[in-house]
């Protein structure tokens, strides 16, 4: 009998919002995810990378490595058996080219959208070391052992949930597709909500109406550390 999947959120890094943001001058966190199943780790998004001038100019990151991240959880990088991004934000995907060789699931839409200008750091995608399983929409078939991805467009026009089966329930990955536990709790302040961020705004709506109806116990956001759990 299979053990439920555990899921592990890792704090990757930290940025300094620019001059522009909502929240500029303050920082925020930048959120990964392990989810342990039977078969190994999927890890979804990998953090910001490093050594790129602009990035380091505008966002002054204080990165995590993954390594470290993973090592304070009781896990190592070899335990990963694939990689899924919500989105390939340079936030999202920083460390992607450190799974060589791996699955990656993403939607075909953000990876075409990641090879335009100003989509993202392109070297930090991982074109040509992962092998990218492209997916058109909801996933047909579990990415991992009880979890499954589905299309939350909105923030960017491939962005990308997770919906992980767990002792508990469902437990939402929403990656930025909600963008605080306070969004989620139904505030509208641009510090909390990601709408005047979001490439398109009514998908980005129609995204979070569809999380909702999924009825998660817990919901996990990619950049706040607190969790919304239905208990809450």
């Amino acid at each position: 009998m299979s053990t439920p999947p555990r899921i592990v959120p890792l704090h990757l890094a930290d940025v300094t919002f620019p001059d522009g943001h909502p929240q500029a001058g303050l920082t925020g966190p930048v959120l990964g995810f392990a989810v342990q199943h039977d078969e190994g780790v999927l890890l979804f998004d990998t953090g910001v990378g490093t050594g790129h001038p602009e990035i380091e100019r505008y966002y002054r990151p204080r990165v995590t490595p993954l390594e470290d991240a993973l090592r304070a959880n009781g896990m190592t990088m070899a335990d990963v058996t694939a990689i899924a991004n919500s989105h390939l934000h340079f936030d999202h995907c920083g460390s992607n080219t450190l799974f060589a060789g791996l699955p990656a699931y993403v939607q075909a839409a953000e990876l075409r959208a990641a090879r335009e200008p100003d989509h993202t750091v392109p070297e930090w995608v991982g074109f040509d070391v992962l092998r990218f399983a492209e997916l058109e929409g909801d996933a047909e078939s579990e990415i991992a052992p009880d979890v499954v991805a589905i299309a939350t467009p909105g923030h960017t026009r491939g962005h990308q949930s997770l919906v992980v089966d767990t002792a508990e329930g469902p437990v939402v990955l929403a990656g930025q597709a909600v963008y605080t536990a306070a969004e989620w709790h139904g505030s509208t302040a641009p510090a909390d909500s990601g709408v005047n961020g979001a490439r398109d705004v009514l998908a980005y709506s129609e995204s979070v109406h569809r999380l909702r109806r999924i009825g998660p116990v817990r919901v996990h956001f990619a950049h706040d550390l607190q969790a919304w759990s239905r208990t809450a």
